[in-house]
Parts: structure tokens; C-alpha cells; sequence
């Protein structure tokens, strides 16, 4: 699902980019992050916050999820701006490290996809239920709404190890009253039409079909976000 690596340069290309949205929204001109987009004006704002499925690894800009999803909710007048907090090569650790510098922009709610490099990595499931955990109990703690996207464990890693992995975010979005989306590649994993070369992440028509998928539970958890 995602590729696997340290955070260390695959991240810093993000941090900079943060940077320049935070100067930019300060500025009274909140944009996409990287994208030449219009200024917008001020409103909601949603942090998606997670790995390269979100950050858009072998996309253009206005190809990746967070702009192909910024479009959607456009089109549809949601008067929400998204930023584009995702990380290529980060595990739910390397997130948790990295989560309060990421809520230094101040967003009313946040969009959290994470665990696949850790399952890939073979990262025992205890680990990542105490990371995402310990992320959840942050951001509830700062009274953030949470749209918790979830993922799925390779068939290969076995049923126990599959079995409890799968079992991860049902149980902390319930227990962190967070809005699970069940699976952030629904109807694209598996399939070669949607998915880049390296048979992991999501193509541009992979991602259109993420956000057709995911926008009418998007939409509705908007209405918790003020």
C-alpha cells in the first residue's frame, strides 16, 4: 500500500512545503499544499494527516488525493479547505513524532490514514494499536473531530496477523468516537487499471475512484467539523 522507507528526506520535502502553507494561510492566503490553486477564504480546514497514499508519491499535484478530493468538495460547496499533512515513508511512529508540529496550522478537523508501512514492515500489531492510539488521544484531546480512514492487511501476512491488524480500526474508532471509513483503497487495491507500477499506490484514476468512494461519508462527517 504505501512505500516503505525512513521519514527522514522522504518527509522533509514535506515539512518545507507545511511550512510555506502555514505563511501562506498567516497571509490571509490559504492554498493547497504545493498546488497553484486560488486563494481561499477562510473557513474549515480538514489536516490530512497520514502516509504517501495521501501525500500523492508518483503524482503531479492536481493529481493526488488531496486535490482530487479539494475538487470534489469544491464541486459540491462543502466550504472546506484541506491540507495536505502527508508524509511518504511514515509509520504510525514516525506520525505520532511529527503530529503536533503538523497541528501548528490549526485545522478543525483531521483526516488520519496511516498503518500500511507498518504492516509491510511486518511492525507487530500491538505497536501500531499503541501508536495510533496515542495519535487519537492527542487529537481528541485538542478537540479535533476525527475522519479515521482505514487499511487493510496483505492476505500473505497470515490469518492471525490479518485477523488482528483488520481488527485495529474498528475498535480505536470506537473507542475515540472517531468516524471510520473502513478501507482508504476501496474498490482500487488489487486492481492493475488503478494502480501505479510499483502495484502499491494508487494511479490518478485510482484516486478518482478513492474519492467518489469516500466523499459521501466525507461530506456527512464535515457536518461535525466547526
Amino acid at each position: 500500500m504505501l512505500e516503505i522507507g525512513t521519514e527522514g528526506a522522504a518527509a522533509m520535502p514535506k515539512i518545507d512545503h507545511l511550512s510555506r502553507r502555514a505563511f501562506l494561510a498567516l497571509s490571509g492566503a490559504a492554498a493547497l499544499a504545493g498546488a497553484a490553486s486560488p486563494v481561499r477564504a477562510a473557513g474549515k480546514t480538514v489536516l490530512v494527516f497520514g502516509d504517501s497514499l495521501v501525500a500523492g508519491l508518483g503524482l503531479s499535484e492536481p493529481e493526488g488525493f488531496v486535490a482530487q478530493m479539494q475538487a470534489a468538495l469544491d464541486k459540491a460547496n462543502a466550504g472546506v479547505t484541506l491540507i495536505n499533512g502527508g508524509a511518504s515513508g511514515d509509520t504510525t511512529a514516525t506520525a505520532l513524532g511529527r503530529l503536533d508540529w503538523a497541528l501548528g496550522d490549526n485545522p478543525n478537523g483531521v483526516l488520519l490514514e496511516l498503518g500500511a508501512n507498518d504492516m509491510l514492515q511486518g511492525v507487530p500489531v500491538e505497536t501500531i494499536r499503541q501508536n495510533l492510539d496515542a495519535i487519537l488521544e492527542k487529537l481528541v484531546a485538542a478537540k479535533l473531530p476525527v475522519f479515521m480512514a482505514g487499511m487493510k492487511a496483505n492476505r500473505g501476512l497470515g490469518a492471525d496477523y490479518v485477523s488482528a491488524f483488520d481488527a485495529l480500526y474498528p475498535a480505536l474508532a470506537q473507542k475515540h468516537g472517531a468516524t471510520l471509513y473502513p478501507f482508504f483503497l476501496d474498490g482500487v487495491a488489487l486492481d492493475q487499471d488503478l494502480i501505479q507500477a510499483d502495484m502499491l499506490h494508487p494511479n490518478a484514476k485510482g484516486v478518482a475512484v478513492i474519492v467518489e468512494k469516500m466523499l459521501p461519508a466525507l461530506s456527512a462527517w464535515l457536518g461535525k467539523v466547526g
